[in-house]
């Protein structure tokens, strides 16, 4: 298996020369270990609390643990044993230099609190999700997404082109280091193993004497609505379980991250929108299995296939905003007038709408909603199409027309 470069690398050597300790946060199987075992320094020791034994000694004596584990000291899914934090924080207090503590987790909310709670002013917190397409195929620099034509033009110099079929080729195979990487070949056993890890972990961490089963059922209906508007109960009367409990297993899904929402752009000149999220799972490729689609070329003409494309923008464009570390400024409108606009991208007081199209050639149609905006607080900026197309080009001045594979 061949180590895909990560786009966070160099973020995390700049940070650990700044802080003493560096949190990576993220969903099971992204690789979080593997970058940060790849890039450590000479001399960092490795510890993983998925070893029971080390597990139990963290979390019944931190100060012999550190003994035993002396910095500096990559410790792998520390949410096992939320007692270290507080020690961690004695130790930098007590003088422990820049870099001496790098800890990865697959329970981002709840890491983020802890470290919150212990480690205010102490930690650089950041975000691991998937491998982005940008890691795969890009050739060029990294940089967050940027709707103007000088960034997308240094996207395109570093992309090879992409049709309609090849997109779809990408959405369906998905974005998980341990398949695309090579390591796991068969596809469908190892979306099958991950689910039943992840099931078994995870969930039964979170929700004891859940019925894996049904919780199973509840992802796919979940995967079903992937890119849609968040409809709590639709999802619950599919597997037949009660609102209040599909709001708390949908919770288990966003703490592991599993899916995501994009929460509607408003303001007090928008009173009109709509308040619902919409859904978004991290790998376009679990969706497919979760849906049952058995290859590319199916998923391109069935009935999600506009769906999945959005899932697959957005969580493109999010990623590259996770990767630079930078707080994702990414809505979505929808007033009650039915305008919608798939994407708002907040950048320096300026909103940038993007619109998504199963098409390789967008008309002025696809844009017309953009108009709502410009009754909104914040001056509305270049906007952009995203579609299968093969070519940067443009509808206007200030519409790029942008091809999926530049994500």
């Amino acid at each position: 298996m061949d180590y895909i470069k990560r786009d966070m690398e160099q973020l995390i050597l700049s940070l650990s020369r700044e802080y003493a300790c560096v949190l990576v946060s993220g969903p099971r199987q992204v690789g979080k270990t593997t970058m940060l075992e790849h890039i450590k320094p000479q001399g960092m020791s490795v510890v993983t609390l998925d070893d029971l034994s080390e597990r139990q000694l963290a979390r019944s004596d931190p100060e012999t643990f550190f003994a035993l584990h002396p910095l500096p000291v990559m410790i792998d899914e520390v949410q096992y044993a939320p007692e270290l934090f507080a020690r961690i924080k004695m130790m930098i207090d007590g003088g422990a230099p820049a870099g001496s503590f790098w800890l990865t987790g697959s329970q981002a909310f709840g890491l983020m609190r802890l470290a919150g709670e212990s480690l205010a002013g102490r930690v650089a917190l950041l975000h691991l999700t998937s491998l982005s397409q940008h890691e795969i195929y890009g050739k060029e620099s990294a940089e967050p997404f940027d709707v103007s034509i000088d960034a997308l033009k240094r996207r395109a110099a570093g992309r090879d082109v992409a049709d309609i079929t090849e997109v779809y080729t990408r959405i369906w195979n998905g974005s998980l280091p341990g398949h695309i990487g090579g390591r796991y070949t068969n596809r469908g056993v190892f979306y099958s193993g991950y689910l039943q890890t992840y099931i078994e972990r995870d969930v039964r961490d979170e929700i004891p004497g859940a019925d894996p089963v049904r919780f199973s059922d509840f992802i796919r209906a979940a995967a079903c609505r992937a890119g849609g508007l968040l409809n709590v109960h639709a999802i619950a009367t599919d597997v037949g379980v009660s609102d209040d409990t599909a709001k708390r297993w949908l919770g288990v899904l966003e703490r592991s991250g599993v899916v995501f929402f994009l929460h509607p752009y408003s303001d007090n000149l928008l009173k009109r929108t709509v308040k619902a999220p919409k859904l978004y799972f991290f790998d376009t490729g679990l969706v497919c299995y979760l849906t049952r689609y058995s290859s590319p070329e199916i998923l391109m003409n069935g009935a999600i296939n506009g769906a999945v494309l959005e899932n697959y923008v957005v969580a493109e464009i999010r990623k590259s905003f996770l990767n630079a570390g930078i707080d994702l400024p990414l809505y979505y409108y929808r007033d009650k007038d039915n305008r919608e606009i798939d994407i708002c991208i907040e950048s320096d007081g300026v909103l940038h709408p993007v619109e998504i199209k199963r098409t390789a050639t967008p008309s002025r149609s696809a844009v017309t909603s953009f108009g709502a905006l410009h009754s909104a607080s914040l001056p509305v900026g270049t906007g952009a199409v995203i579609c299968t197309g093969e070519k940067l080009s443009a509808l206007s001045a200030d519409v790029l027309v942008v091809p999926a594979a530049l994500l």
